[in-house]
């Protein structure tokens, strides 16, 4: 049996004003070979398929029209779970109907615990495989709100909260483990220990829900996470591990290498884990320093490589606003067949800025998405100050409001 394991598509991001689509488009293209020249039987999706619970047309037909082209690969069954930034109403509409071309979908928490467990059986009629495919689990999922708790009693509650869902499991699961059969558990949370990057929503408000690798059940063969982007292991074991996003969805990602897994089970034993690169379709670059260094650095950027022309964010660090820094540097690149979109911004090394100049800074605030927008006004508020905490709270409530809106 040969799993392969993707989460974090965010079909339908924008960065900033700029559709991601072809990128998209050419990763969905990939994996559809993929999952032909990996002979994958099982592909497990964990979770954040769309960024945002009312996902564009063309997002959807992204996901419809690869599901449909999954079936003319060997892969036999596809199993979906809901993640933080995902409608669940919007996945499960078409849950009983997908059910029949063996495509699972399970958006949220069902109200019967034991739809969580998804059986695979062999060709024999014999259960081949077993996955719980837990999803984001919302506050609802885990807990009760109690009035007056303290900080650290709601983070043993959400943990525990946690913990016990996936515990829940094993009397269901006990018998086919005793039989020899290899379970897989899903999950979109965040893990203690795990790195992110700029792009991923912090989730269980401040990431009070984190939970270790030694807190799910030693019944799991394998657990195939999703939410963070960057792909890693849990606490250095090998078997519980996020895939990352199969493209760079912010300009902090672009050293990351981007993968998918391939696990594989002889019988009941895991005998592979299996990193697969997916080819980077378009770079995203950064490029730091004073207006010459910028100039220069600009000038040597190649993108031979990629199937898309790069884009780049330039942070130009400069004591005094540049009123022409925009048209002088789009001039530079002009013509160029390899660099197509510049995000600039101007870094402020001195004084803090006067009214005149932050208002030409917030001049194109209708490009701009609304974490950049409060980022900015942090800037001009307290330069040269650490902004991690109000970014931190800004996207608790930003999380807030999307599940609120989801729900």
């Amino acid at each position: 049996m040969r799993i392969l394991h993707t989460a974090d598509w965010h079909l339908g991001k924008r960065l900033e004003q700029s559709e991601r689509t072809d990128e998209h488009q050419a990763f969905l293209d990939w994996l559809v070979l993929t999952l032909d020249a990996q002979r994958i039987d099982v592909l497990i999706i964990a979770g954040d398929i769309f960024d945002t619970g009312s996902p564009s047309n063309t997002a959807l037909e992204l996901y419809y029209a690869f599901l449909r082209k999954v079936k003319d690969t060997c892969c036999e069954e596809v199993i979906i779970i809901g993640g933080n930034h995902d409608s669940i109403s919007t996945l499960n509409a078409p849950q009983s109907l997908l059910k029949y071309f063996n495509v699972h979908i399970v958006g949220g928490v069902p109200e019967e615990f034991t739809d969580q467990i998804i059986q695979i059986n062999n060709s024999a009629g014999e259960p081949a495989l077993l996955v719980c495919a837990v999803p984001f689990l919302r506050d609802r999922d885990i807990r009760l709100s109690i009035a007056g708790e303290t900080t650290l009693e709601r983070e043993q509650r959400l943990k525990q909260g946690i913990t016990d869902h996936y515990h829940r499991f094993i009397p269901h699961i006990a018998s086919f483990k005793d039989q020899g059969v290899p379970i897989i558990a899903t999950g979109h949370l965040f893990a203690a220990g795990s790195s992110t990057s700029d792009s991923e929503k912090e989730i269980h408000v401040g990431n009070l829900g984190q939970i270790g690798a030694d807190q799910f059940p030693e019944a799991f063969d394998y657990v195939a996470l999703g939410h963070i982007h960057r792909p890693q292991k849990i606490n250095q074991v090998d078997h519980i591990r996020y895939s990352g996003s199969p493209i760079p969805l912010s300009f902090s990602e672009t050293s990351d290498r981007k993968i998918v897994l391939v696990i594989e089970f002889e019988g009941p034993a895991l005998t592979l884990i299996e990193e697969i690169e997916v080819p980077c379709t378009r770079k995203l670059l950064r490029i730091k320093g004073d207006l010459l260094q910028v100039k220069n650095k600009l000038t040597l950027v190649e993108n031979a490589a990629a199937l898309f022309p790069a884009w780049i964010e330039i942070q130009v660090e400069t004591n005094s606003f540049i009123y022409e820094l925009e048209d002088e540097l789009q001039a530079l690149v002009a013509g160029s067949d390899h660099i197509e979109r510049l995000f600039i911004r101007q870094v402020r090394t001195g004084a803090i800025k006067n009214l005149n100049e932050q208002s030409q800074d917030l001049a194109a605030l209708n490009e701009l998405d609304p974490e950049t927008v409060f980022e900015r006004k942090c800037e001009s508020a307290y330069p040269g100050e650490d902004h991690a905490g109000l970014m931190d709270t800004f996207k608790q409530v930003m999380s807030y409001m999307q599940e609120k809106e989801q729900e």
